[in-house]
């Protein structure tokens, strides 16, 4: 998934990913594949899986060490942190990601990391799951038109509540996409509960890896995006109309998303450019 002029990174396990987080350094299966030069970087292709450890019958001569084989991926990744090194990525934290304490956990380590490895990540956390919860315990039915919340004097109650103090009702990825133009973000990420963009809305098999803005608008004009996903591409086309270079909606269900989004190739979501 990559832009004419732009290099992004995505595959299904990133091991460039598992590389940076020790966490996650439980797999013995690990593939990534990089880029190439003009629309990628130059291909840096590593496997592992439990044939790349054998057992002493086989020759220690043959072995590689689980930290040879981290260093090895460490120094393939290289290329990718000199892509983003003082890059601002604005990152929409919402959806499952705030419920559940281990995704929760797994979106500070990437985001922690990816500071430390020299980009600029800027989080905007939405509110909704929390929200939604309360207004069901005390039988109040959310309402929304194209996929945006309608907040009547009762609802605004429970949000300023839930927001603690003062709140606005402004849909939290529309904030992200403005942000993200206003700061020049090379890249601006949603993290949902859904796969990215589906072609078929019942069909998972249909997710849409990459599209443009005219793909997007034409996806829309057919009723193939609906509901909260309007507001959510209609935030990424309007962040690239104003100069962000890519915008993604990833599957933010899945642990370290945002790494294998940004170091990898295949990606978990959309990605859509100009």
């Amino acid at each position: 998934m990559a832009a004419a002029t732009k290099t992004f990174f995505k595959p299904p396990l990133s091991s460039v990913a598992k590389s940076l987080t020790p966490s996650i350094l439980n797999s013995p299966k690990l593939n990534y594949t990089p880029h190439s030069s003009a629309k990628r970087l130059p291909s840096l292709t590593i496997r592992a899986s439990a044939a790349a450890f054998p057992s002493p019958s086989d020759g220690a001569s043959q072995a590689k060490s689980p930290e040879q084989f981290r260093v090895e991926i460490l120094s393939e990744s290289l290329p990718y942190i000199q892509r983003f090194r003082g890059k601002t990525i604005v990152v929409k934290y919402g959806g499952a990601a705030m419920k559940d304490p281990k995704l929760q956990a797994s979106v500070v380590s990437d985001l922690v990391l990816l500071s430390c490895v020299g980009l600029r990540p800027v989080l905007v956390h939405g509110g909704g799951p929390e929200i939604n919860r309360w207004l069901k315990q005390l039988n109040i039915e959310p309402l929304f038109h194209d996929g945006l919340r309608v907040t009547d004097a009762e609802t605004m109650e429970i949000v300023s509540m839930v927001l603690v103090g003062k709140s606005y009702n402004i849909n939290a990825d529309t904030v992200a996409g403005e942000l993200a133009a206003a700061l020049g973000a090379e890249k601006l990420i949603l993290l949902t509960d859904v796969a990215g963009i589906l072609e078929y809305r019942d069909d998972p098999n249909s997710l849409v890896k990459e599209t443009d803005i005219a793909g997007v608008k034409k996806l829309i004009a057919e009723k193939k995006v609906a509901g909260g996903m309007i507001p959510k591409v209609n935030c990424c086309v309007r962040a690239i109309e104003q100069g962000v270079s890519t915008a993604s909606i990833i599957d933010g269900r899945v642990q370290h998303s945002l790494l294998h989004e940004i170091m990898s190739e295949d990606g978990l979501g959309t990605m859509i450019t100009a």
